[in-house]
C-alpha cells in the first residue's frame, strides 16, 4: 500500500493532489483504483507497441481483472515484459505497469464491497481502450473522426472513472434521488477533465504518442489534415479547433459542479479532493481560451504552481457553498492574484 501511494505521486501531479487531500480509507481506495486504470492507459498510449499487440495486452489485462476468469495478472506481466523499457530507463508510468502484480495484490486486500465498486468501471475503461486501439489500428495511433467519437473516447477514458468514484461514495445508505443525481453528472465530471487534457496536449499527443484527438470533421472545416495538425503553417487553424474543443469542454462545467455539490463526504471522502482538479480544469480552460496556439506549438498550457498552491490552500477551508464563487473567480483570472483567506 505504501508503494502504491508513492507510485501515484510520480504518474500524475493532479491525481496525487486528490489522493493527498482524501482521508483514509478513501485515499487508498482511490489511489489503487487509479493505478489499476493507469496500467491500461500506459499501454494504450505507447507508440512503441503495435496496435494489435496493444489490443491483445489490454484484453489480457481485462481478463485478469474479471473475477470470474482464471487469467492471472502474472500472465499479463509476462506478456508485457518484452515491451518494458530497460531497467533504469523506465518512467514512473512504466514502473507501475512492471509492478501490476503488486497493485493487484494490494487491491485484492481491500474489502469485498470496495472491489465490487471499483472493478466494473475499470474493466469498462480497459475494454473501451482496447476497442479504440482496434478501431484505429490502420493508422498506428488514434484518429478521432467526430464530436460523437470524441465524447465516446472521453467516456471510456474518464467518464468511467467518474462512475468508479460514484460507486465508492454511494455504498451504503444514500437516498435514491441523490444517487441518481450523482450518476447523472458523474460522466460529465470525467468528460470535463478529459476534454481539457485533450485540448491542452495537442502537440505532445501527436509528437510523442501519434494520437490526434481533435475531431477530423472539425479540422476538415479549417482545411487541416490530421497528419499536419502541428505543422507551423496550420498553427492558427489548429488553434481555432483547440478553442472549439475547449469551448465544448466548458459546456460540462455546470454538471461537474453539480456533481461536486452532491457527492457524499463519507469514508474519508472530501470535497477538496474533487474540487481541486475541477477548479484547476477551469483555470486551464481560461488559459486555453486565451492562448489556444500554445497547445499546438508545444509551449504548453497550464496553470502556474502559485495558482495550484492558492487553490489547494483555499480548498482546505472551503465548503460546497463557496465552490461556485471560486469557480467564477478562477474563470476570470489566476486565483493567486485574488485576495483570499489564505493571504
Amino acid at each position: 500500500l505504501d508503494w502504491c501511494h508513492d507510485a501515484v505521486q510520480g504518474v500524475s501531479r493532479t491525481f496525487a493532489l486528490t489522493v493527498d487531500v482524501l482521508d483514509e480509507p478513501m485515499s487508498s481506495y482511490i489511489c489503487i483504483g487509479y493505478l489499476l486504470c493507469r496500467v491500461a492507459d500506459t499501454v494504450e498510449d505507447s507508440s512503441s507497441i503495435s496496435p494489435g499487440e496493444q489490443a491483445h495486452l489490454l484484453r489480457l489485462y481485462d481478463s485478469a481483472l474479471d473475477p470470474d476468469d482464471d487469467t492471472d495478472i502474472d500472465e499479463f506481466v509476462t506478456a508485457v515484459e518484452p515491451h518494458l523499457p530497460p531497467e533504469g530507463e523506465r518512467s514512473d508510468d512504466w514502473m507501475v505497469v512492471a509492478n501490476a502484480a503488486r497493485v493487484f495484490r494490494t487491491f485484492d486486500a481491500l474489502p469485498d464491497d470496495v472491489r465490487e465498486a471499483v472493478t466494473p468501471p475499470v474493466r469498462e475503461l480497459v475494454s473501451g481502450m482496447a476497442m479504440f486501439v482496434e478501431r484505429h489500428s490502420d493508422t498506428g495511433g488514434l484518429r478521432i473522426q467526430s464530436r460523437e467519437e470524441l465524447e465516446e473516447y472521453c467516456y471510456y477514458a474518464a467518464g468511467t472513472v467518474g462512475n468508479l468514484i460514484t460507486n465508492l461514495v454511494t455504498r451504503g445508505n444514500v437516498d435514491r434521488e441523490r444517487s441518481s443525481r450523482l450518476y447523472d453528472t458523474a460522466e460529465e465530471f470525467g468528460l470535463l477533465l478529459q476534454l481539457v487534457n485533450i485540448a491542452k496536449d495537442v502537440h505532445d499527443d501527436y509528437t510523442a504518442e501519434n494520437n490526434v484527438y481533435l475531431p477530423a470533421e472539425w479540422l476538415d472545416e479549417e482545411g487541416v489534415p490530421q497528419e499536419e495538425v502541428v505543422e507551423p503553417e496550420n498553427l492558427s487553424k489548429t488553434a481555432s479547433v483547440v478553442f472549439r474543443t475547449a469551448t465544448h469542454a466548458k459546456s460540462f462545467v455546470d454538471d461537474a459542479q453539480t456533481y461536486l455539490e452532491t457527492v457524499p463526504l463519507r469514508d474519508g471522502n472530501t470535497l477538496a479532493a474533487w474540487a481541486i482538479p475541477f477548479l484547476l480544469a477551469v483555470g486551464t480552460l481560461r488559459e486555453l481560451l486565451a492562448n489556444p496556439e500554445h497547445a499546438v506549438t508545444g509551449e504548453g498550457v497550464k496553470v502556474s504552481r502559485q495558482e495550484v498552491f492558492a487553490v489547494v490552500s483555499a480548498m482546505n477551508d472551503a465548503s460546497s457553498e463557496s465552490l461556485a464563487e471560486m469557480r467564477n473567480t478562477i474563470a476570470r483570472q489566476p486565483f493567486h492574484r485574488t485576495t483570499t483567506n489564505a493571504d
